[in-house]
């Protein structure tokens, strides 16, 4: 079910930052446009079987699709083994997924899109109904990731007022930030906070220190937000006691 899943997430990956439909037209070769047929459509077999390349224009597949597969039937499988069938398991299903889609189309296109954060951001809600978060830790979770991703931005928009508030860190990852803190809620969103925030320092001190990247170009930091998010939910409250009890 996760690599079919996964093969889904493709479709979403490639779509949603063109502003394209998800659901039609049915999948097909960007290259040649040809319509894929059922073998053409087998998660991560069909890239192997077709040696990566199209069926009908021998354009190259990419990578990313059998990783997003692969990976994101692993994930299903690890997620079932830890919780078992039931509610905490389909939460668990929805956020992994929200979180590699956030994190695959950031990486590729420097973009977290309202259309995914808005609606997640109402789920979220509705999820801690259900959960044993509760509503008002997801709502303080949610204000603490507003505020810890949005003060740069603040403080960057009195400081240089002749630019435009978009340039550097972009809003989306604002509003991930909150999606964020709606999702794990308060206090674990300090733990979501904190990894995203040092992995995205160390990654890109290491990417300009090896001049993989120069100080001018774009690093995204949704990726560490969506990778901080998803541990978070598997081990934050393991996280924040082990800090707890090491500070305290």
């Amino acid at each position: 079910m996760g690599l079919f899943v996964g093969s889904f997430l493709n479709v979403c990956i490639d779509r949603l930052p063109k502003g394209q439909s998800i659901v039609n037209p049915p999948s097909h070769c960007p290259a040649c446009q040809h319509k894929l047929s059922v073998l053409d459509l087998v998660p991560i077999f069909s890239y192997l079987w077709l040696r990566r390349r199209c069926r009908y224009c021998r354009a190259i597949i990419p990578l990313r699709l059998p990783v997003v597969e692969g990976f994101t039937g692993l994930l299903f499988g690890f997620l079932y083994w830890k919780f078992g069938f039931g509610l905490e398991y389909g939460m668990s299903l929805f956020y992994a997924c929200l979180m590699i889609v956030v994190f695959m189309i950031d990486l590729e296109n420097q973009l977290v899109l309202d259309v995914i954060t808005y609606p997640a951001m109402i789920i979220a809600i509705a999820f801690s109904f259900f959960s044993g978060l509760g509503v008002v830790k997801s709502l303080i979770g949610g204000a603490i990731g507003l505020a810890a991703i949005g003060l740069p931005f603040i403080i960057a928009f009195f400081i240089y007022r002749h630019r435009s508030i978009g340039d550097g860190m972009g809003m989306g990852d604002v509003k991930l930030g909150a999606l964020i803190g709606l999702m794990t809620g308060y206090p674990i969103v300090i733990v979501a906070l904190l990894l995203g925030i040092i992995s995205g320092g160390l990654i890109a001190g290491l990417l300009l220190a090896f001049k993989i990247k120069g100080r001018h170009d774009a690093i995204p930091f949704g990726p560490f937000l969506a990778s901080s998010a998803l541990i978070t939910l598997l081990w934050g409250q393991n996280i924040y006691q082990w800090y707890f009890n090491l500070t305290y």
